[in-house]
């Protein structure tokens, strides 16, 4: 490894992963550090008792809720973050999202930027990670300036029915954008592994292999596995980070860059921040405002299985199709209420950890006359809400509710939807605390250094060369799945500490 970097980024999820790639032609000399290894490709991989009973790609580590009482998170450590077992959903945020929007639970408010400033990086975005989709399906999509980089993942029979009798009961299914590989060629083979499990022949859009195992093809960006990032230091003005303490293979040492960019998601982001305060940021680094940790969100989430006694559903790959006709407002209700989607193909492997008194065979059965859903409201920002470090360093998670009325309707009206659509069963599962793979919101960029931790090129405002790149900016979880936004904004960082911000790495690139 050489003694100094332009610049170390510390995560290498849709966050880090995605700016590495976006700085990788620059010249600078960049350092990846990344807490776990790469995910192994193994026969375990697809096995739905090893990942979801076994919990194989599972940390082992705990986190606190309020009360002090230990569970297990929703997040894996390893090159590619927690994209390497997403469901590979990517769409945009719509329009509307940047904007104040009411809610029956209050105001979601306004983003610093709008749609227009990240269009060009969704779009470059979708590039990357190979998106597949239809536009002109969804009365809610945004403006684009220019068609999806793949045609949309085609419905297998049972979901086309699905989509035709939504459509016959004046609903708008959509083909949801999806990053997999279906290119001509390309390595997918429609499997019922994919959301939820590591692709074991790496063909989901996954920041590992889409952003970090090219942008490590240039001679200029390394990787530093199996490190953990403890604590960041400033020199003495503390208007400046001048090294990261880490820890690697029991070793604690320091490494030194002119810049600093934080991804470790944010709950873990927040952390990091926080243990590293001193003297000059005694209340944790990036935090004058008060606002570090605070507005965690991760979305209220609800499964639903839709089940049909006596007809089978031979689905292999489901995720093809969402709906966000109840997005703005429902059915008798003037608030926005949300998104659903259909998930990967539930399996009694998968169901078997959340009903293990329930005998396999009819938990089964159940999947197998099973229509999946996943039904999705905005967790709406709440200062209470918070990110802090427990007596013995833990991450402690405060969180209540929010905005739980909109989403009790959107179950409803799921539910409903599918009744109607010939499904005399519904099933529903409220997530709690440890589905938290949406979690956004510990350090919302904004232009008021009094109201926000970081500017809107998510640069600290309380510091001169600290950046942070992950979903932890968002001042609001709007309704979609956050990965393509986080990486949208990577992409437009990259761009700003390239062209635009003072004392930028290309200057210093262009001084050696």
């Amino acid at each position: 490894m050489r003694d100094d970097y332009d610049i170390i980024i510390l995560g290498t999820g849709a966050g880090g992963g995605t700016l590495a790639y976006g700085l990788r032609d620059s010249g600078a000399r960049i350092l990846l550090v990344e807490r776990g290894d790469y995910l192994p490709q193994e026969p375990e991989n697809w096995d739905p008792r090893a990942v979801f009973d076994h919990k194989r790609y599972k940390p082992g580590e705990l986190w606190q809720d309020a009360q002090g009482r230990p569970f297990a998170p929703g997040v894996h450590y390893f090159v590619g973050g927690n994209t390497k077992v997403y469901g590979a959903a990517l769409p945009r945020l719509r329009r509307e999202d940047f904007q104040a929007l009411e809610h029956e639970g209050g105001t979601s408010p306004a983003w610093p930027i709008q749609y227009e400033d990240l269009e060009p990086y969704y779009a470059r975005a979708e590039q990357i990670f190979r998106v597949h989709g239809e536009s002109g399906q969804d009365p809610t999509e945004p403006p684009r300036s220019g068609p999806f980089p793949f045609p949309a993942v085609p419905d297998e029979p049972y979901i086309a029915d699905l989509r035709h009798r939504l459509r016959a009961h004046g609903l708008h299914p959509f083909s949801m954008p999806m990053g997999v590989d279906l290119r001509e060629g390309g390595r997918c083979i429609r499997c019922k592994t994919c959301d939820g499990f590591a692709c074991q022949v790496l063909a989901k859009s996954e920041a590992d292999v889409c952003c970090v195992r090219p942008a490590l093809e240039s001679k200029n960006v390394e990787l530093m596995p199996n490190t953990l990032a403890r604590r960041l230091l400033t020199d003495s003005t503390g208007r400046r980070i001048t090294g990261v303490e880490v820890e690697r293979n029991g070793e604690r040492l320091v490494l030194h860059a002119a810049n600093f960019v934080v991804s470790c998601g944010a709950a873990n982001t927040a952390a990091l921040l926080l243990r590293s305060a001193n003297d000059q940021h005694p209340n944790g680094l990036a935090n004058s405002s008060g606002m570090l940790g605070r507005n965690y969100m991760m979305h209220n989430n609800t499964a639903l299985m839709a089940v049909h006694p006596t007809r089978v559903n031979e689905t292999v790959f489901q995720k093809t199709m969402a709906i966000n006709d109840f997005y703005f407002k429902g059915p008798n209700f003037a608030y926005p209420m949300g998104n659903v989607q259909l998930l990967g193909k539930l399996q009694a492997g998968m169901l078997t950890a959340n009903q293990p008194l329930v005998p396999r065979p009819i938990l089964q059965g159940i999947a197998n006359r099973s229509v999946d859903w996943w039904v999705m409201s905005e967790d709406l920002p709440d200062p209470e809400n918070r990110i802090i470090l427990a007596p013995n360093g833990a991450i402690r998670v405060i969180w209540k509710r929010t905005n739980m009325v909109a989403h009790r309707k959107l179950v409803a009206a799921a539910s409903r939807m599918m009744r109607e659509a010939g499904y005399p069963v519904i099933l529903t599962q409220l997530m709690g605390i440890d589905t938290n793979s949406h979690q956004c919101g510990t350090a919302c960029f904004g232009t008021d250094p009094a109201q926000s931790v970081l500017d809107p090129f998510c640069r600290a405002h309380d510091l001169d060369n600290l950046y942070v790149v992950d979903s932890s900016f968002f001042p609001s979880s709007s309704a979609m799945n956050p990965a393509l936004t986080i990486a949208a904004q990577a992409l437009r960082v990259a761009d700003h500490i390239l062209n635009k911000a003072p004392g930028a790495v290309t200057a210093e690139v262009e001084s050696r």
